[in-house]
């Protein structure tokens, strides 16, 4: 066994790989950046190189700079984890001349595999379904839209090389294919080094099940069972399970059988992933195969009791698989769900900053948390903008999306924004509860973009007996600052207005002094109205002024239900973040209630003339000058940020009066592009 290996990577799959090498007594070592200097997994290893500047392109790419790091540091080995240079055969080639273990698959299988057209090609002549398309390379937009036709619409255009949902479009006319091929040229050539793509069937109603292999040097290889992938936002998946809602017996055994028959068939050694592309009728194609380990692999680590890494370095150090395919058992259910530094509000734009608060949901046997980051930690605009993988299980579906919602309300960031809320809202929809799910799910259940509805009734129930009990809680607070006592205060003061938005609660906590409840909790009783309904609940909860959570539990006529709640003050109020909900909750006398509704409205400034930058990032083009009339639609800019290229439109026909900054220049958000006349 190794006695010390590298990781070449960052973040939280870093942090994942040195956890079970430490378990397994290996030393670890990291590389990093500038940008990472004080990065999470710089400080859990036993060492720690820098590579170079924050660009990856200098640093957690540059193969001889790492492979030095290797030399200097005696690292026998390399795990590449996910990204960066995992499915890189020069890489692998380089680490072999030197001398040094690559902790993954052979180059010849990373060579076969990373190849999107050469892989579609052998999977095809080792009898595994694929998709209809074109294979070869396309030489350009015109050659495009040619194959588009004979295909039928509608085509995807996928880079050769491309992952992680760059270099991807879907085109429905020929007007789309070829701007989608040029933008995906463009975007693959800038992520990839690699400006091919290739034109594929697009299946409607799609559903992404992949399935997990492990194959050792001695020609053993087994599957895991699979994961359900379908719930992906632009390419990249959002929320991932194991098993599959949809699959049965039958197709599950039949989408093993054949990621194995691929598996053998390019003499594939250590994890790896198939992935498939199914029908409605269960109908499986063959997509890619991810000669790596995945990031959604800790839902397969739930319910089979494996640990993925482990085995890798086994695989790697020469070890065979200590269990046979008759050996390998599902147990229960488990979801994972990526949580990001980004505007769920503002079309999923990457958020950068400090991480002022961070407090991840405790975790224990049915909640797990990887992360890379840490309170004060910053989330850089040079990589991908993950803050953590949330994972839970549970003996069933229900479960599992049970402890997820609960996990989700307990996860407390602030600083930059993040999807918490979207994730949340995802997780109630009777869509994804039924487990009708496909790769349209987030287009077609948020076709506007993710917008904060109207507070549910059920929320709203819980959100006031909270926001009454936390006023309660100050209001005795500030009776002890004023030396009066607590208990003996007047009926009529207990009669308070809770607002919730836009919309206004009559309540009337009943017990001034709180009991203490069988659990040891301080138990409230809080009565109000609400849409025409009267509720009586009991609240318990040992929420104290400051703490960020409101934890406890809140019972009624329909039962007692955990609730855990999020807390900020903010202004005369708080803000509570509940179920993907956020409100802004301010608890008043009826007095002043009354006269508070007859305040002025604030009116939000005119940026209507702008065009402002929506991300933080880079400016990499402007296509106007001052003076032009545009039309709607037409492109004005392109903003770079987190290796994706986004392009920004007019909104109206009109008129450049003057641009405000130029291509190379680096944008906070928000800041002014182009002013319109």
């Amino acid at each position: 066994m190794f006695k010390k290996i590298l990781i070449a990577n960052r973040g939280e799959i870093a942090c994942r790989v040195i956890r079970t090498a430490r378990r397994m007594g290996i030393k670890t070592v990291a590389v990093y950046s500038e940008a990472d200097a004080e990065a999470l997994h710089v400080q859990s290893a036993d060492e720690a190189v820098a590579i170079g500047p924050a660009p990856s392109a200098q640093s957690y790419l540059a193969i001889d700079r790492i492979i030095k790091a290797c030399k200097d540091t005696g690292a026998e080995a390399v795990h590449p984890g996910y990204g960066f240079l995992s499915e890189n055969q020069a890489f692998a080639s380089a680490l072999k001349k030197a001398g040094i273990v690559f902790i993954g698959p052979p180059r010849k299988a990373v060579a076969a595999m990373g190849d999107k057209i050469e892989s579609k090609k052998l999977a095809k002549k080792a009898g595994v379904s694929t998709v209809p398309g074109h294979l070869g390379v396309i030489p350009d937009a015109k050659e495009a839209v040619r194959i588009a036709r004979e295909i039928g619409y509608p085509v995807m255009i996928k880079a050769s090389a491309g992952g992680g949902g760059k270099g991807m479009r879907i085109a429905r006319s020929d007007a789309e294919t070829e701007e989608g091929f040029r933008s995906a040229s463009a975007e693959a050539k800038n992520a990839f080094a690699d400006d091919r793509v290739f034109l594929e069937k697009f299946i409607e109603e799609p559903r992404h099940i992949e399935i997990q292999v492990l194959a050792d040097a001695k020609g053993n290889c087994i599957y895991l069972g699979e994961r359900e992938c379908s719930i992906q936002r632009r390419h990249q998946k959002v929320i991932e399970e194991a098993p599959s809602p949809f699959l049965d017996e039958k197709t599950r055994r039949a989408m093993g059988e054949q990621a194995v028959a691929l598996a053998k068939a390019v003499g594939y050694r250590s994890a790896g992933t198939v992935e498939f592309i199914v029908d409605r009728k269960r109908n499986f194609y063959f997509l890619e195969m991810n000669t790596r380990l995945q990031v959604e692999h800790p839902v397969t680590e739930m319910v089979t009791g494996l640990d993925l890494v482990e085995l890798m370095i086994r695989i790697a150090a020469g070890e065979t698989l200590p269990l046979s395919q008759k050996q390998v058992k599902l147990e229960g259910w488990a979801i994972e769900a990526r949580v990001y530094a980004e505007d769920p509000v503002r079309n999923f734009l990457p958020s950068i900053g400090r991480l002022v608060r961070y407090r991840p949901p405790e975790e224990r046997k049915d909640v797990r948390v990887d992360t890379g980051v840490y309170e004060g930690a910053e989330i850089s605009m040079y990589y991908d903008p993950m803050i953590a993988k949330l994972v839970t299980c549970g003996a069933t579906r229900e479960a599992a999306i049970e402890r997820m919602e609960g996990a989700l309300d307990a996860f407390l960031i602030r600083g930059v924004n993040h999807n918490v809320p979207f994730l949340a809202a995802i997780l109630r929809s009777p869509r994804f509860r039924a487990g009708k799910l496909s790769t349209g799910f987030i287009a077609e259940e948020f076709p506007e973009g993710f917008k904060p509805g109207e507070i549910s009734a059920d929320i709203a129930v819980r959100l006031v007996a909270a926001a009454a009990c936390i006023h309660f809680a100050e209001r005795r607070r500030d009776l002890a600052l004023w030396g009066r006592r607590a208990g003996g205060v007047v009926s009529d003061d207990l009669k308070w207005h809770v607002r919730l938005g836009a919309k206004g609660y009559e309540v009337f906590v009943a017990s001034v002094l709180p009991e203490f409840a069988a659990s040891g909790l301080p138990e409230y009783r809080v009565a109000f109205a609400l849409d025409g309904r009267d509720y009586d609940l009991t609240v318990a909860s040992d929420w104290r002024i400051g703490e960020p959570l409101f934890r406890g539990t809140i019972g009624g006529a329909a039962g007692t239900r955990p609730v855990t709640i999020q807390v900020d003050r903010q202004g005369v109020g708080w803000r509570l973040v509940h179920a993907g909900t956020l409100a802004h909750a301010v608890v008043l006398s009826r007095r002043v209630a009354e006269l508070a509704a007859q305040m002025p409205k604030k009116v939000a400034a005119d940026t209507s003339k702008f065009l402002l930058s929506p991300m933080p990032g880079l400016l990499v083009s402007l296509a106007v000058k001052e003076g032009q009339p545009v039309r709607a639609g037409e492109e004005l800019a392109v903003v770079e940020a987190m290796k994706m290229q986004n392009v920004l439109r007019a909104e109206r026909d009109g008129t450049v009066k003057a641009l405000h900054a130029k291509p190379g220049e680096s944008l906070a958000v928000d800041q002014a592009i182009v002013e319109f006349a």
